[in-house]
């Protein structure tokens, strides 16, 4: 299966754009023009585990990093294409981030609105996860060269996670580009045997990319995990699209309804 379909195709769109856009600035510069990959299959490997067997893995691409250790690329012209390797326990002072493409307001102020350690620790603990994997995966996500990350990041990120006995990988955008950097990511996973499950707030990259599994609702860029200082809210995002992991028997796009029990308590009063 391949990760992006008629790639060729693609790379030559791909350098059309980059002639017409020479310069980089922001989530502006992908413009209308951008050729976000377009695929018709996706790969999928069926989960053999149940969730509280599972020893699950993070990987977000909201540009995290530990502080005093070098910072991602943003200015890189095609996207940084290199990834960080982190330890899961630790604390949320000790993360800074390299934000591109999405507002870091809500992730600097809980870093469980794209990086849910916390709350997948407690999972953990409650026995809804076997483990969390002792180390995530970060990167920048706001890579517009798709196929450079393809070629040259997914080769070098399969090779880490495959050192750890991962059963099952969540993945996290932070922008919209994110959401296809992150699928990316996801279809050579599953392709070397792993589930996935990406969480997605763009309907529309997740039909053009097609992940494995995507579990989708109504949230925000820069918050995908859940609203920040809201761990009730990332609680219940995180539980049902993680409870989707093991009944799904082939690829497709989920529509999680925790966004109507949110909208219900609102009118309610309750947040």
């Amino acid at each position: 299966m391949e990760i992006i379909e008629k790639v060729d195709e693609w790379r030559k769109q791909f350098q059309e754009w980059q002639q017409a856009n020479p310069t980089t600035g922001g989530e502006s510069e992908l413009g209308g023009r951008y050729p976000f990959v377009k695929n018709h299959h996706a790969p999928f490997t069926q989960s053999r585990r149940a969730l509280p067997m599972l020893n699950l893995a993070l990987i977000s691409s909201a540009g995290a990093y530990i502080d005093g250790t070098e910072t991602f690329d943003v200015n890189a012209g095609g996207g940084d294409l290199t990834f960080r390797e982190l330890p899961a326990e630790l604390e949320a002072e000790d993360l800074r981030f390299s934000a591109r493409g999405y507002d870091a307001a809500a992730v600097q102020q809980d870093m469980n609105a794209q990086v849910p350690l916390a709350r997948l620790l407690e999972f953990e603990r409650n026995g809804i996860i076997g483990q969390l994997n002792p180390v995530f995966w970060s990167c920048c996500g706001f890579i517009p060269d798709a196929a450079g990350l393809a070629d040259q990041m997914l080769p070098k990120l399969l090779d880490r996670v495959s050192r750890y006995d991962v059963q099952a990988v969540l993945l996290i955008p932070a922008s919209r580009l994110c959401h296809q950097s992150v699928s990316l990511i996801a279809r050579g996973i599953e392709a070397a045997g792993i589930p996935t499950m990406t969480l997605a707030v763009d309907k529309e990259i997740m039909e053009s990319v097609r992940p494995p599994r995507a579990a989708l609702y109504q949230g925000q860029y820069g918050s995908v995990a859940g609203m920040p200082g809201f761990p009730e809210h990332q609680r219940r995002i995180l539980d049902e699209a993680l409870r989707l992991i093991e009944p799904t028997d082939q690829p497709g796009i989920r529509r999680l309804s925790v966004v109507l029990e949110s909208a219900v308590e609102k009118q309610r009063g309750e947040r």
